[in-house]
This record gives structure tokens, C-alpha cells and sequence, in this order.
């Protein structure tokens, strides 16, 4: 999957992962696919739920060896 924009909050703990894709997300174009690598389990349930309420969708995810990767493309 192509991918525009990549960030890892690995080692942060929420809220400063939704935070900090919240914030890198702003100038992206509409459409735009955002990889998210979290490690935080509570990832798993405030990612979906920001997405929701903020209009983007996350296409994919999958957890391995303790690792969160998201896929989010960006609400338009």
C-alpha cells in the first residue's frame, strides 16, 4: 500500500500518539494514506475512535510483537 506520510510514536503513551497524528496530519491533501506505528494498547481503541469522530478511516491495522501499525486515510 502506498504510503504519504509515516510516523511512529513508538514508546509514547496516549494521549500524545493521537496528538501527535492529529497535529502531523493537518497539511495533508484529502485521500492522503498515513502509516501510524504505536506500541501504547490503548492505541487500539482511541486511533479507531479519533478517526471516527474526526471523519478519516483506517483502512488496516495489525499488531505484531507488541507493535500497533495503523493505516488511516485522510477524511475530504
Amino acid at each position: 500500500m502506498e504510503v504519504d506520510l509515516e510516523i511512529d510514536v513508538v514508546g509514547l503513551k496516549c494521549p500524545l500518539p493521537v496528538l501527535k497524528l492529529k497535529k502531523r496530519i493537518e497539511p495533508l491533501d484529502p485521500g492522503s494514506v498515513v502509516k501510524l506505528l504505536t506500541s501504547d494498547s490503548t492505541t487500539l481503541n482511541d486511533v479507531p475512535n479519533y478517526c471516527e469522530l474526526a471523519g478519516h478511516q483506517v483502512i488496516a491495522s495489525e499488531t505484531t510483537g507488541g507493535q500497533h501499525t495503523f493505516w488511516i486515510r485522510i477524511a475530504g
